[in-house]
């Protein structure tokens, strides 16, 4: 019985990394560009050991932290230069709080009072370069389609747009990248230090006045997410029949004593 209730426990606790999961997407269906994990799942495996090979742990299959860079649907423009979409797999590199390079899908720029662009989270995006992306003060800022960023007068509207700048985009395709613990992304093998990496084969794209919905789909992450609520229900009742079960039989041993 004692082992019953272990393997129904191994279950709950295995599960509670997928649920945690499903529950972080939900809260950001609607953050732009977001994107969701690469579906960690649970397989069952043998527990080697003495006695009959009937005894299998629960574990997750994929709780390496992969993101699914699916673009999100749909599309939702702002009219506003600032804001960018990315096509395919592209990523746009940004300074993480602790100083090294992360990337993000996040495309709502905007200017702050020093002329430093940073992301809606406050993060500031780099130039391909690698430094902070600054502006001069009294220019009006667009992107080309090919991440080039051009500075114009706000006075002068004939004045033609003129590079300054490019963006660091980076095309992720073959890079496989993981999510940090700050939300952004980096290669698996940076293990937490962030770092820039090889661009992929892929033209890189981007469309001004637009923003990428998150590819979470509310309905999908919410019926998974009351499954494996129904699944937990379940295992807690078979730990409490357990319980119940060796609780009769201590009952019946000390009839017979």
């Amino acid at each position: 019985m004692d082992r019953l209730a272990y393997t129904a426990l191994s279950g709950v606790l295995a599960q509670g990394y997928v649920r945690t999961q499903l529950a972080h997407e939900l809260a950001n269906v609607s953050t732009p560009g977001f994107k969701k994990g690469g579906g960690a799942t649970l397989e069952f495996r043998e527990v080697l050991g003495e006695g009959f090979p009937t005894r299998y742990q629960p574990v997750n299959n994929m709780a390496d932290g992969s993101v699914d860079l699916s673009p999100g649907a749909p599309m939702i423009s702002t009219g506003n230069d600032m804001d960018i979409a990315m096509n395919y797999k592209t990523v746009l590199g940004v300074q993480a709080e602790d100083g090294n390079i992360g990337f993000t899908r996040r495309g709502d720029m905007r200017i702050t009072a020093s002329g430093v662009v940073e992301i809606g989270t406050g993060l500031v995006v780099l130039e391909d370069g690698g430094g902070p992306l600054t502006v001069p003060p009294g220019v009006r800022i667009t992107f080309g389609r090919d991440g080039g960023v051009y500075a114009a007068s706000l006075d002068n509207r004939e004045e033609q747009p003129q590079l300054v700048a490019n963006l660091m985009l980076r095309d992720a395709s073959q890079a496989g990248l993981v999510r940090r613990m700050d939300g952004l992304y980096e290669t698996p093998a940076a293990n937490g230090a962030g770092g820039d990496f090889e661009s992929g084969p892929n033209k890189i794209e981007i469309e001004s006045g637009r923003l990428e919905s998150s590819n979470v789909s509310p309905i999908e992450a919410l019926v998974s997410l009351m499954e494996f609520n129904r699944s937990f229900e379940t295992q807690i009742k078979v730990i409490k029949s357990v319980s119940e079960l060796d609780s009769s039989g201590e009952d019946l041993m000390k009839l017979r004593a």
